[in-house]
C-alpha cells in the first residue's frame, strides 16, 4: 500500500522499517473508534464549509459502510497497512474515489489518535464499571446472608478479634466501590476531545470543534494543541485505576486461597473455578484465584511501562506514544479477563459458618474483651491487658479457650471477675458490642450494606451508555 505521506520522500521505506514501525497489528481494534472519529469530523467539514457537502455526505456514506462491514465481521483489515488511520483512509478512498482524499483535511494523525484512544478508553471505563457493579452486588447479596455468622478477624495473620463473613466481605465492597469511582475519573479524564489539535499546533481550517465533541458524546475540548496531541495522562489513570483493581482482586484471592485449604478450612470453592493435579488425585487448585494474583504483577508492568515511555519525552507527540496502546489494551483486557469469573465463584463458593466458629473461639479473639470487661470493672486498661495476656498464656500451655476457663480459675488471676464475665466475652458479643458505624455489629453491617446498596443503585442510575 502507498503511503499517503510518501510526497516528501524519494524512496520507499525499508521493509524491516516497515515491519518495526508497524502498529496494525494492535491498533485495529481501534477502528471503530476511528471511523466514528472521521464520520464526526467529516460531518463537522461539510457543516462548515471546508469541503463540499456533497464529499461530506460522501464521506459519510462510505465510512458508515466500512463501519457496516466490520460490525457484520465482513471488513477485511490489510494488516501491511502503517496503522489503522492509514488503512481506514485508505480503503475509504478505495470505495468512494477522489472525495475520500477530501476526509483528512484539518485534521493529523497525532490529533486522531489521541480522539481514538480517548473513545476506547472511555468505553473501556464504562465496561469495567459495570462488571465492578455486578461484582458488589454480588458480594452485598452474600454480607446479607452472613451478617451473624462469625468468624475470626486477623492482623498480621494472626487471628485478633470475631468479627462476621458480613463485615469482612464488606471490607472488599468498599475496596471495590473505591475502584468504581476511580474508573469514574478515568471517564472523565478521557471525556475530553482532542480533535483539532491539529499535529500539535491547530490548524487554520474554521474547524468547529464544539460541534465535533458533540457528535462523538464528549463533554469538553482540549484547552491547548500541544498537551491534546501529547497527553496520555487519562490512559496513566485508567492504568493505575486497573493495578489498584487487580491488587484489590489479589488481595480477595489471596483470602479465598487460603481459606479453601485444609489448614483453614472455612471455604470451598464449587468445582467449576478449580482445577486438578495431573499426578496427584486428591488435589483441588484454586487457579482461577491464582492466576487473578499473578496476573496482577502482569498489569503492574502495563502501568509502569507507560509511565516510563512518558517521563522523558519534549512536547509534543513523539513516536515513542505509539507504545501507549499495547500496555493500555494489555491491562485492559486481563482486568476485564478476572473480573467476569468472579461473581459466579463467589456465589457457588460454600461458606463453612461452624468452622469459622469454631476458628474464631480457638484463637482467643475475645482476649481483647476480656481485658475490656476488667475496665468496666475500674482497672486500667495497661493492667487489664496484662491480666488478660496472662490468662491467655495459660490457656495456650493447657490447650484450651478463655472460655473454658473456670470463675475460679480466673477469679486466681484476678478477684474482679464476676459470673457475666463468661456472657461478656462470648463470641457473639464481642460482635454484638461493637456497634459503632463501621463495626461489625449486624445492626452495624446492615446500615453499611444499606448505605452501598444506595450507592450502587445511584451509580447504575448514571452509569454511562
Amino acid at each position: 500500500m502507498a503511503k499517503l505521506w510518501a510526497g516528501r520522500f524519494d524512496k520507499p521505506t525499508s521493509t524491516l522499517m516497515d515491519d518495526f514501525q508497524s502498529s496494525i497489528s494492535f491498533d485495529k481494534r481501534l477502528i471503530r473508534c476511528d471511523l466514528l472519529g472521521s464520520i464526526a469530523h467529516a460531518t463537522m467539514l461539510g457543516e462548515q464549509g471546508i469541503i463540499p457537502m456533497a464529499d461530506s455526505e460522501k464521506i459519510v456514506q462510505g465510512l458508515n459502510g466500512i463501519l457496516a462491514d466490520y460490525d457484520a465481521g465482513t471488513l477485511t483489515i490489510d494488516l501491511s497497512a502503517e496503522d489503522v488511520h492509514m488503512f481506514a483512509e485508505a480503503e475509504l478512498t478505495q470505495r468512494i474515489g477522489e472525495a475520500g482524499k477530501r476526509l483528512h483535511t484539518g485534521r493529523s494523525r497525532n490529533d486522531q489518535i489521541a480522539l481514538d484512544v480517548r473513545i476506547y478508553a472511555k468505553e473501556a471505563s464504562a465496561q469495567v464499571q459495570a462488571l465492578l457493579h455486578t461484582l458488589l452486588e454480588t458480594l452485598l447479596s452474600l454480607a446479607k446472608a452472613h451478617t451473624h455468622t462469625i468468624m475470626p478477624g486477623y492482623t498480621h495473620l494472626q487471628k485478633a478479634q470475631p468479627v462476621t463473613l458480613a463485615f469482612h466481605l464488606m471490607a472488599y465492597a468498599q475496596m471495590f466501590m473505591r475502584d468504581v469511582t476511580r474508573f469514574g475519573h478515568a471517564f472523565a479524564e478521557a471525556d475530553v476531545m482532542p480533535l483539532g489539535s491539529g499535529a500539535l499546533a491547530g490548524t487554520t481550517y474554521p474547524l468547529n470543534r464544539e460541534r465535533v465533541a458533540e457528535l462523538l458524546g464528549f463533554s469538553a475540548v482540549t484547552d491547548n494543541a500541544m498537551d491534546g496531541v501529547s497527553d496520555r495522562d487519562f490512559l496513566i489513570t485508567f492504568l493505575a485505576a486497573t493495578a489498584t483493581c487487580m491488587m484489590h482482586l489479589s488481595r480477595l484471592s489471596e483470602e479465598l486461597i487460603l481459606w479453601s485449604t485444609n489448614e483453614f478450612g472455612t471455604l470451598t470453592l464449587d468445582d467449576a473455578f478449580a482445577t486438578g493435579s495431573s499426578i496427584m488425585p486428591q488435589k483441588k487448585n484454586p487457579d482461577a484465584c491464582e492466576l487473578t494474583r499473578g496476573k496482577t504483577g502482569r498489569v503492574y508492568g502495563d502501568l509502569l511501562a507507560l509511565l516510563t515511555v512518558m517521563k522523558g519525552l519534549p512536547l509534543a507527540y513523539n513516536k515513542d506514544m505509539q507504545e501507549d496502546k499495547e500496555a493500555f489494551f494489555d491491562a485492559y483486557d486481563t482486568l476485564v479477563k478476572c473480573l467476569l469469573p468472579y461473581p459466579e465463584m463467589l456465589k457457588t463458593a460454600a461458606f463453612h459458618p461452624d468452622a469459622m466458629e469454631k476458628s474464631a473461639a480457638l484463637g482467643f479473639t475475645n482476649a481483647t474483651d476480656l481485658a475490656d470487661y476488667l475496665v468496666g470493672k475500674g482497672m486500667p486498661f495497661r493492667d487489664a491487658h496484662h491480666v488478660s495476656g496472662a490468662l491467655v498464656g495459660k490457656c495456650v500451655k493447657e490447650g484450651r479457650a478463655l472460655l473454658d476457663l473456670t470463675l475460679a480459675e480466673l477469679q486466681a488471676q484476678c478477684p474482679s471477675f464476676e459470673a457475666d464475665v463468661f456472657e461478656a466475652i462470648s463470641l457473639d458479643a464481642c460482635v454484638q458490642r461493637r456497634s459503632l458505624r463501621g463495626g461489625p455489629a449486624p445492626q452495624a453491617v446492615a446500615e453499611s450494606i444499606q448505605r452501598a446498596e444506595t450507592w450502587l443503585a445511584a451509580q447504575r442510575e448514571n452509569a454511562h451508555t
